[in-house]
This record gives structure tokens, C-alpha cells and sequence, in this order.
């Protein structure tokens, strides 16, 4: 039987070590009881809506484009279709009509930040004057109150959905990503990404370029042919979500 002596020094070292084991696991303790907080820790944008009804959702992010814009709303008007608009403050205040134009044609506007930036490089709370600034923006020149955000780039580490959900907004991604802002893209290339992946509840990001305005009547009407509603994002979201 070995015997073992601690001078005073390694018995406080090893209360001190033992109390900090015992703070942290009460600590974790109360975070897991925490629904809020095990909620906001689990946290994810939303990629896809509700799969149970044959509906899709047309997402076109904005912040330049402006002169193929008011032919992508003829289109969708012509064809009963509505889509979600999101939409940068800059963008906005410079073209206050399109704006307009897209809500009295019964299209959603969302959120797209106010300067285009790179949120995972901005703390929370200069993600959060982005959102409020256009939030602003845009209620001011549409009356629309805007709830649903999509971060630039895609962009989504958890303090920028952090940022966005503590303003009351749900974070937005995508389905099917067009890659339509790339100009080696062809109109046959987008349209083919669309109906080759069309899904029920599909999030189809797209943006105002030429070669989307070129592929969009056809997209229309043959997702409309194979039996898919084109809703705005709200709606294709499930109820609660």
C-alpha cells in the first residue's frame, strides 16, 4: 500500500481545478435546460419550403440589373406567376419606382443587406444596422416591411444568422443556385439547372441579368406545365417556420 503526501500548494491547485469542473457542468447544465438557448445554437438558414404541395419559389437577389427588371415583371405577370425580390438598400434608394413597381405587381420584397457587403466578415451588430438600414430604405419607398433576409454571397456564419434573427427575420438560401450572374452561363444552361432539379418546395435563386430574362418565359411556363404553382417565399414556407 503506497501512501500518498500533497503539500498545501497541489491540494489548492486541485480545489481550485475540481470547483472549475463543477462550475462548468452547471453551467451546461442550465444552457441545456434552456430551450431558447439550445434553439438559437441549432440555428440554420432555410434552403428548401415545404415539400408537401407542388409549389416553387423564384428568389431574384438584387443590387444591380435594374434595366432588365421591368421585362421579368411583364413576364411574370403574364403568366400568373409571383416571385421574391431581394433587394439591397442602395439599390432601392436609387431606384425607388422599380421598387414600387415590384410591390403593386404582388411580388414579396426581402432583404438583402444595404451595401452588398461580405457579412461573415461584419460583427452582428454592423450586420444588423445593414438589415435595419434597408429595412428602412425600403419601407419608406414601397410601404412593404420586410421579414425575410438573404445574406449576400450566401454568407452564413452563426453570427450573422444570429444578427438577422434577433431583428425578428428569417435567413434565406437556396434549392437551386442559376449561377446566372456568371457571363459564361447560357439562357439554355439556366433553364436546364431549373427544370432538371425542379422539386416540390424548391428556393430557385436567379438575378436580373440579360440571360436570365432570356431563359425566364420558358422557365415559367414549363415549370407551370409539369404542375408547379410559382409562389412567393412566404408562401411556400411551412406555417410556423
Amino acid at each position: 500500500m503506497r501512501i500518498y503526501y500533497w503539500n498545501k500548494r497541489q491540494i489548492a491547485k486541485t480545489l481550485v481545478i475540481l470547483s472549475a469542473v463543477f462550475v462548468i457542468a452547471v453551467l451546461g447544465y442550465d444552457i441545456l435546460k434552456d430551450d431558447t438557448v439550445v434553439m438559437t445554437l441549432a440555428s440554420q438558414p432555410i434552403y428548401q419550403g415545404d415539400s408537401r404541395f407542388q409549389k416553387m419559389a423564384l428568389t431574384i437577389n438584387v443590387d444591380w440589373g435594374e434595366e432588365f427588371i421591368p421585362d421579368m415583371l411583364k413576364i411574370l405577370k403574364a403568366n400568373n406567376a409571383k416571385a421574391t425580390f431581394f433587394i439591397t438598400g442602395r439599390f432601392a434608394g436609387k431606384f425607388p419606382e422599380l421598387v414600387k413597381m415590384i410591390a403593386e405587381d404582388g411580388h414579396e420584397i426581402g432583404n438583402h443587406g444595404y451595401s452588398h457587403p461580405h457579412p461573415d466578415k461584419l460583427s452582428k451588430k454592423e450586420n444588423q444596422e445593414e438589415i435595419k438600414k434597408t429595412e428602412q430604405v425600403i419601407f419608406e419607398v414601397s410601404g412593404v416591411k420586410t421579414t425575410l433576409f438573404a445574406p449576400p454571397y450566401g454568407e452564413h456564419k452563426p453570427h450573422v444568422i444570429e444578427a438577422a434573427e434577433e431583428l425578428q427575420y428569417k435567413v434565406i438560401l437556396w434549392t437551386i443556385d442559376t449561377v446566372d450572374w456568371d457571363k459564361n452561363r447560357k439562357p439554355q444552361d439556366i433553364y436546364e439547372k431549373i427544370l432538371k432539379n425542379a422539386q416540390n418546395g424548391a428556393i430557385v435563386l436567379m438575378h436580373p441579368t440579360e440571360r436570365t430574362l432570356k431563359a425566364l418565359e420558358n422557365i415559367v411556363k414549363d415549370l407551370q406545365k409539369k404542375g408547379f404553382e410559382l409562389t412567393t417565399l412566404s408562401q411556400l414556407l411551412p406555417k410556423g417556420k
